[in-house]
């Protein structure tokens, strides 16, 4: 085959190919801007993306006693799965238990984890104003916030946690 011929086979198989892939596999079905909305719920460390509603840690000791003492044990002081209360500075040593007194760094990264994820069986459950009432348990059980402070989408980002200042950030301007 001669050079003139390859650049010709080649050019017919990529015009033809586009053609035929174009059309695609037909596999699922377009998503609804309405259906990424039910997902699209990141919480940024600012608060951005925080839903309405709030919560207080009176409330959240009740959810939690419901909800997650089976896994993270009586007074969040771990069970099947890790406490969720105390902890040494991490600066004794990588074998520290990290916990959310000392490791997480912002107040809403745990309101984010909590509405994704918990309970473990049955992640997404949750209503907003039961993540703010347990996040808002789990501040005040740390010292974090006092018994009485209320969260919500205005005071839950401006609760300065321990670890804050314990990460590198990779994209500054972002926060």
């Amino acid at each position: 085959m001669s050079t003139r011929e390859y650049a010709a086979s080649v050019v017919l198989l990529a015009l033809s190919s586009s053609a035929v892939f174009g059309a695609g596999p037909n596999l699922g079905k377009p998503v609804s801007p309405a259906e990424i909305a039910a997902w699209d719920i990141s919480i940024l460390p600012d608060g951005t993306g925080l839903p309405p509603g709030g919560g207080t840690p009176v409330q959240g000791e009740r959810i939690y006693a419901q909800k997650c003492a089976s896994c993270h044990g009586e007074n969040a002081k771990g069970g099947t799965n890790a406490a969720l209360i105390g902890g040494r500075p991490l600066t004794d040593g990588i074998d520290t238990p990290k916990t959310i007194a000392n490791f997480w760094p912002y107040a809403t990264t745990v309101f984010d984890y909590v509405r994704r994820a918990m309970p473990w069986q049955q992640p997404r459950t949750l209503s907003d104003n039961e993540v703010y009432a347990l996040t808002a348990y789990i501040l005040s059980i740390n010292k974090l916030i006092g018994e009485n402070d209320s969260m919500n989408a205005e005071s839950l980002p401006k609760v300065k946690m321990p670890n804050r200042d314990g990460f590198i950030i990779r994209f500054p301007d972002k926060i």
